[in-house]
């Protein structure tokens, strides 16, 4: 049916003047038709708009990803601020100081008036990472002699990393032989075996030697290395098996981020840093507040739940590391309370600071069952530290996927074009056959 332009002028004179369509219709190719084209989404007249088609696609990306760690991860927090926290009391916990002294100056601090009787009045424990030489033998001997429990530290030598993590398991296996024929040589006794899994030292001199591009290529070549932290958890579970069989129980000190990373179902952390996620009797999560003191003790609050022991500190400051600062004893006590609500193995970094500041004679006279209280402000931060933690280990260990995904849209959008092009311009597609 053909429709003449008298006819379509009489059909547009019954519409009011402002409804009529801004420009003329153009007629249809099919049967003569008038119709009315649209503008598309991905089209600006004839130009395709490739910029909308790839905003949609990164608005579906950051929606999954805001769901994936609402799924996955801990809550995210909400705008309102929480409450303050009462923490409760309860019974006195077991205290472990960490010392990293040389032998000498630890008997030197050791023999200092009221010392050993303190940590005997306290039955507190403490521990060590040994070198297997003389002076700690008899370090060793005097402290099994007095009944304080003595915790020794797995480490390797500081050009072999020093902390135990993927890079250096076998060298931690050779560590332990050679320390289990000491001790039995010895005669020592020892509570626990501690594996103080950390990044290698030698990526923090790297860093600190403004090196940052050999760094990030080196995190490069971990981040696509799965093999590596499949292969560290079958030595180091291996080693864990061997440690059993001599009668220890296995105690592993690990970063907070770990309990994030098991949130989020990731390994990216792993596979950066060198840590290694193996099961062990009991895991001592080391959150330290010192490292960001406007926390305060909610970070412990926020990870305390994740956490089968936990380690406080530090109660050095910029001596032992100069991102610590040192915790005054106010600090310091409601750390202990806070840790004590979630564990009761609380351990303490370190011996050196908390003798020099007079901890341990205060100690003494805690009051375990009185609650302490955590500002809102705090553990909103607390909360919000975590969210973000989890958010960034779920993107980075779904990056390539978001890549594909973009890649693919992107792929999809250029064909796609092109076959609209052809099919709205006869010569081209004339041309192209």
């Amino acid at each position: 049916m053909d429709i003449s332009r008298e006819e379509i002028s009489a059909f547009g004179a019954l519409y009011p003047r402002d409804v009529r369509p801004s420009q003329p219709l153009k007629p249809a190719r099919r049967q003569g038709w008038l119709v009315t084209r649209k503008s598309s989404l991905t089209t600006r007249g004839r130009e395709p708009c490739h910029r909308n088609v790839i905003a949609v696609w990164l608005w579906v990306v950051a929606l999954a990803i805001s769901s994936a760690v609402v799924m996955n991860g801990a809550p995210l927090p909400t705008e309102s601020l929480p409450e303050d926290i009462r923490v409760p009391g309860g019974q006195p916990p077991h205290l472990v100081f960490a010392s990293d002294q040389p032998t000498g100056e630890l008997e030197s601090m050791l023999a200092e008036p009221g010392v050993v009787r303190d940590l005997i009045g306290l039955k507190a424990g403490i521990a060590l990472a040994p070198n297997l030489t003389v002076e700690e033998v008899n370090l060793v001997r005097e402290l099994n002699r007095d009944g304080i429990p003595v915790t020794a530290g797995l480490a390797v030598t500081a050009e072999q990393g020093y902390y135990l993590n993927s890079s250096n398991g076998r060298q931690a296996e050779v560590r332990f032989e050679d320390f289990e024929k000491w001790t039995t040589a010895n005669g020592l006794r020892w509570a626990d075996i501690v594996l103080d899994i950390e990044p290698n030292i030698q990526d923090f001199a790297t860093l600190r030697q403004g090196r940052k591009w050999h760094l990030f290529l080196t995190l490069l070549g971990r981040y696509a290395d799965v093999r590596r932290v499949r292969d560290a958890k079958y030595t180091y579970s291996a080693l864990i098996r061997e440690i059993r069989s001599h009668g220890y129980q296995v105690e592993t000190c690990q970063f907070p981020f770990i309990a994030d990373e098991r949130a989020v179902r990731s390994s990216v952390l792993e596979r950066l840093t060198g840590i290694v996620d193996v099961r062990v009797d009991r895991e001592v999560l080391m959150l330290y507040t010192s490292f960001n003191q406007s926390l305060d003790s909610a970070l412990i609050w926020a990870y305390g739940p994740d956490a089968q022991a936990i380690a406080v500190g530090s109660t050095t400051g910029p001596t032992s590391d100069p991102h610590f600062a040192r915790l005054n004893w106010e600090e310091f006590s409601r750390d202990l309370m806070v840790a004590n609500h979630f564990s009761h193995l609380i351990g303490v970094y370190n011996l050196e600071g908390s003798v020099r500041q007079g901890f341990l004679a205060r100690l003494k006279n805690v009051h375990w069952n009185e609650s302490v209280t955590i500002s809102a402000e705090s553990v909103r931060r607390a909360t919000h530290l975590r969210a973000r933690v989890q958010r960034v280990l779920w993107i980075v260990s779904n990056l390539p996927y978001f890549l594909a995904v973009i890649l693919i849209a992107f792929a999809w959008t250029i064909v796609w074009w092109k076959k609209r092009r052809l099919r709205r311009n006869p010569q081209a597609r004339g041309a192209a056959a």
